[in-house]
């Protein structure tokens, strides 16, 4: 038989098994880096926003390039394959945004190969906004000198328009949270060298993608205060929001606002046909005057009209 464990060896191997490391507590949704405890006095809020970007079939090339291109400067938002564009689409789309873990969304919706239509949303509990998109321009097709870090935290600036109406205050809280790269994102870079602006005009909202240039050396630094020397060089891509309808829930629900002044795409069109039309009726109208005004005064045969004919 082996020999008998001494007292001593046998309370250092229990000592050894007391400095295990503690488990690890659960990560959870609700925001928090850490599991809260009684003894904590001031709980540290993580922002774990996370954005779905996706699209309807039959989208237009232009508009796909423009979707990427939100996706290249975004590093916290997901891709998905394209949604068939029906009246249950919400459903569907709130139940893809349940399964990436993400909590926003934003679906581009393409009609009839010419107008798209922006749905921006908070799932699953909105509310949600739908837009129509004009002035739409790629970063392919402007070809722009401007370029920054892909990944990097982009600085969010606001028209001072955006605190005058409450709507327009929804609005910008929404952009802040879907554009807003969280901080220590595991696929973003702890830079902020680019600009995301947002301006209203004309009841529109205009955005743009700059990059902040700081024109120095290696040895030469630029202070907190020197901001004559840096520059915005724009980036791309560029594109028009005209807000249509505000919704409470997400992807639908109660009409929180409705805006007065917008008229589809397919009034506009059908304006420009009977513009058409009436160029065509005023063209038929002066022909048959005329043709009337030729019946009634008709010329008198002259009586030496066929004189010198062989």
């Amino acid at each position: 038989m082996g020999k008998k464990r001494k007292h001593a060896e046998v309370e250092a191997v229990a000592e050894k098994k007391e400095n295990v490391a503690p488990v690890r507590p659960p990560r959870t949704l609700f925001g928090w880096k850490n599991k809260p405890t009684e003894n904590d006095e001031q709980q540290t809020f993580r922002n774990k926003e996370k954005v779905l970007v996706t699209c309807s079939r039959r989208i237009n090339y232009r508009y796909r390039h423009l979707m990427l291109n939100l996706v290249s400067i975004l590093p916290h938002c997901k891709k998905d394959n394209k949604v068939e564009s029906k009246a249950t689409k919400g459903a569907t789309l709130n139940e893809l945004v349940e399964l990436k873990n993400c909590s926003s969304c934003l679906f581009f919706e393409c009609r009839k190969h010419k107008d798209l239509y922006l749905w921006m949303s908070k799932c699953p509990n909105g509310p949600s906004v739908k837009f129509l998109v004009n002035a739409v321009h790629t970063m392919e097709e402007l070809k722009l000198t401007g370029n920054h870090l892909k990944g990097a935290r982009p600085l969010l600036t606001f028209s001072s328009n955006f605190d005058k109406d409450p709507h327009w205050k929804l609005l910008k809280e929404m952009i802040t949270q879907i554009f807003g790269t969280p901080k220590e994102h595991r696929k973003s870079k702890p830079y902020y060298d680019h600009v995301f602006v947002f301006s209203i005009v004309d009841d529109h909202i205009w955005f743009r993608n700059y990059q902040i240039s700081c024109p120095h050396t290696g040895d030469d630094k630029i202070d907190r205060g020197g901001l004559d020397k840096m520059t915005l060089i724009e980036v791309g891509p560029r594109f028009c929001l005209n807000p249509i309808k505000i919704f409470g829930g997400s992807f639908g629900g109660p009409t929180l606002y409705e805006n007065p002044f917008y008229v589809s795409p397919n009034q506009i069109r059908s304006l420009e046909k009977r513009k058409k039309a009436g160029k065509y009726a005023n063209k038929v109208k002066a022909k048959t005057k005329r043709n009337m005004h030729t019946m009634e005064n008709q010329l008198v045969s002259d009586e030496i009209e066929g004189l010198w004919k062989a």
